[in-house]
């Protein structure tokens, strides 16, 4: 039985890629510290999906090793010898980041050198995925000429017509913290492949989001927005008129063009991923969905002082992945996202 060695496992896109990976036939080595309860208090622990994907699995065998202890990263890789390593595991807020710089660093930057590195040594042929993040843009794609719609803001630019993609420059912007750990990231994982290789991946991610998400307000903002208007809670829409676009992706289809990858990768390859133009809404586009699919009013408030570096518009490109692997696509578009993560909720509420 070959294995597959997965960090993040409990959170949104790990956990999917434990159970998805494990019906494929594989053994799964899940390594979770859960230190988004850490990063986000109570409302990001992710004990409940490991009971859940300890319920659901036969073939999965959880460790709460912290993957910026590199003896420990080199020794697991050693003893696993997994065909494949899918590296979700991160601190990913913005604002985070700025309050605790090293630890975001560890742990994005860090922590990606001693899987790489463990990997180099112990399992050099196997497939390396790194979910990697559009932030490495910086705040570039707002220098995009938009035009301002009834709901949203669009790109005007005829270039931009598909989205952003992966040729798009990430250097003279700024990035947040977050965002430059997530470069170094992204660019150690490339230069492995190309230096070394190996068959290495980046996957720039749009909004990642799905009914596993334990979605906060510093991170994972479509879980977010239907927990708070599923509670009766008030949301805060930041700047923009709430018009800001962003493309969401349901877990599954990353997880797939995850598999795909594993099954004919590349060296040093980089892919951005979202929804691209199948699956994206505004702010408001989104409360407005969510509130219609709930039956529970949207309610919200405005500030006009945006996040700084937010996007004010961004859909991926997501062509280059099709072009490679041709049997990926989007399988969730928003609609069918909400309707799946408003049944979550109204679960968890019965529970």
């Amino acid at each position: 039985m070959k294995t597959i060695v997965i960090t993040g496992s409990s959170g949104l896109i790990g956990s999917e890629a434990v159970l998805h990976f494990e019906k494929r036939g594989y053994r799964i080595v899940g390594v979770d510290n859960n230190m988004r309860a850490d990063f986000f208090g109570p409302q990001g622990d992710t004990t409940w999906n490991l009971r859940r994907l300890q319920a659901q699995t036969k073939h999965f065998e959880h460790t709460p090793l912290d993957i910026r202890d590199r003896a420990g990263v080199l020794d697991m890789v050693k003893r696993s010898r997994p065909s494949a390593i899918i590296h979700c595991a991160a601190q990913p807020s913005h604002d985070l980041a700025a309050s605790r710089p090293f630890d975001d660093f560890d742990v994005n930057a860090n922590g990606t050198l001693n899987l790489l590195e463990a990997a180099r040594r112990h399992a050099p042929d196997a497939a390396f995925v790194l979910m990697s993040t559009n932030k490495v843009y910086g705040d570039a794609p707002n220098q995009i000429p938009l035009r301002e719609a009834e709901t949203r803001w669009e790109y005007m630019d005829e270039r931009y017509r598909h989205g952003i993609a992966e040729d798009f420059p990430i250097d003279r912007s700024l990035h947040s913290l977050f965002g430059a750990s997530k470069v170094a990231a992204d660019v150690l994982t490339q230069e492995y492949g190309r230096y070394f290789g190996m068959p290495t991946v980046c996957l720039r991610g749009g909004c990642l989001t799905g009914p596993s998400h334990s979605g906060v307000e510093l991170h994972g903002f479509l879980s977010y927005l239907v927990k708070v208007v599923m509670s009766g809670g008030a949301y805060t829409v930041y700047g923009y008129k709430g018009k800001q676009v962003r493309d969401q992706i349901h877990s599954f289809d990353v997880v797939r063009a995850m598999e795909e990858f594993v099954a004919a990768p590349r060296s040093g390859e980089v892919y951005n991923i979202g929804g691209g133009l199948e699956s994206n809404a505004s702010v408001l586009e989104s409360l407005a969905l969510i509130q219609e699919l709930s039956g529970r009013p949207a309610k919200w408030q405005y500030s006009e002082a945006n996040r700084r570096g937010d996007h004010i518009c961004y859909i991926s490109d997501i062509r280059k992945l099709k072009e490679h692997y041709p049997a990926w696509g989007i399988t969730r578009v928003m609609r069918d996202i909400v309707t799946e993560m408003v049944a979550a909720e109204e679960r968890r509420e019965s529970a």
